[in-house]
């Protein structure tokens, strides 16, 4: 497939924000435990970085807990000489590691430190959308909103996200500030986003923005994608990534396989093209520190699905067929999050 192409161009949300069809996550980038340690060359991702921008990819993805503050210093730098003018930049705050133990906040004395400390990482005077990344349920969603709002009210972050939330936290959210994207997992295996979440934003006039549309990599090569995993990769934790899970799951690698196949285009291209279908409203950000990976991402986007094959592909992967879940159960308020309401707040 052809490469180095301009990247179309969507509206994300109701608000004003135009993105690229497709962005990039720079997770990867930054040595980053418990995901992954291996250091990656500094000069070598921001020409990463500078070739995705050529290409029409606009919209990058970090935030402050990527590398421990690393991944948004890496952006600062790929950033300068005018790049800056020519990207939207997203980053997120919410998980801290306090002495060495993780912690959700969205505290309001948080939410505007992690801000203000974000943009001095980035050397930047505005972040173009700052999601909270992952929602704190020890106290009401408004809250934390109304600092955000404050932020946006002062210039500096233009518009508001949220990652892994429910339905109801972004409806709520959203009747403070304007939600702008939501950001969740989405994939041809994990897609019980699709019940409640995406109809909500869909309603409320929110874009979505899909991490890990490649499946953490599941539909790059299948179980070859695991078997080359670093000992201390964190996919290697997940349930869909056991012994006992992958012997079941491999059967829809092998399926879509196949169908790449019939249509002269690589399972991730299938994978991948499959999510960018889902509708003008939906940006996937798949995540590589590789060239060859990247431009291979982009050719995702001239593979073209009818109906009857949208159908195939869901029927290979739906919810039903795909085993484990998708975080571990220490994990569990990373998704879809509820928070208290508000009134309990305001009476403590």
């Amino acid at each position: 497939m052809e490469t180095g192409r301009v990247v179309g161009r969507i509206k994300l949300g109701s608000q004003g924000l135009e993105v690229s069809a497709q962005g990039l996550g720079c997770m990867g980038m930054s040595p980053f435990p418990p995901f992954h340690e291996q250091p990656k060359p500094e000069q070598d991702m921001i020409a990463l970085i500078h070739h995705a921008v050529h290409s029409g990819v606009t919209f990058l993805d970090t935030s402050d807990v990527y590398g421990h503050f690393t991944n948004e210093i890496l952006l600062g730098k790929a950033l300068k000489g005018g790049v800056r003018e020519k990207v939207e930049l997203a980053t997120k705050f919410g998980i801290s590691f306090g002495d060495g133990k993780r912690e959700i906040r969205g505290d309001p004395a948080y939410v505007r430190a992690a801000c203000e400390a974000s943009l001095k990482r980035l050397q930047l005077d505005c972040i173009d959308l700052y999601y909270q990344h992952r929602v704190d349920t020890r106290l009401p969603i408004e809250v934390t909103i109304g600092e955000l709002k404050k932020l946006v009210e002062e210039g500096k972050i233009k518009y508001i996200g949220l990652s892994e939330a429910s339905a109801s936290t972004i409806r709520r959210a959203h009747a403070v500030h304007p939600i702008t994207a939501v950001q969740l997992e989405w994939s041809l295996w994990s897609r019980d986003v699709e019940q409640e979440i995406i109809p909500t934003c869909r309603e409320l006039g929110i874009g979505i923005v899909a991490y890990s549309p490649l499946g953490r990599g599941f539909f790059s090569s299948g179980l070859k994608s695991v078997e080359n995993l670093s000992n201390d990769d964190f996919r290697k934790s997940l349930p869909r990534f056991q012994p006992e899970n992958l012997e079941h799951n491999k059967i829809i690698f092998e399926r879509v396989n196949e169908m790449a196949t019939r249509k002269g285009c690589t399972p991730s291209q299938l994978a991948l093209a499959w999510v960018q279908h889902q509708g003008n409203d939906v940006c996937p950000i798949p995540g590589t520190t590789k060239i060859e990976n990247f431009n291979q991402n982009i050719g995702a986007l001239s593979v073209k699905l009818t109906p009857e094959e949208m159908a195939e592909l869901e029927s290979f992967a739906s919810e039903d067929v795909v085993k484990g879940d998708r975080y571990m159960s220490d994990f569990a308020t990373w998704k879809n999050s509820e928070t208290p309401p508000l009134s309990s707040w305001k009476a403590a």
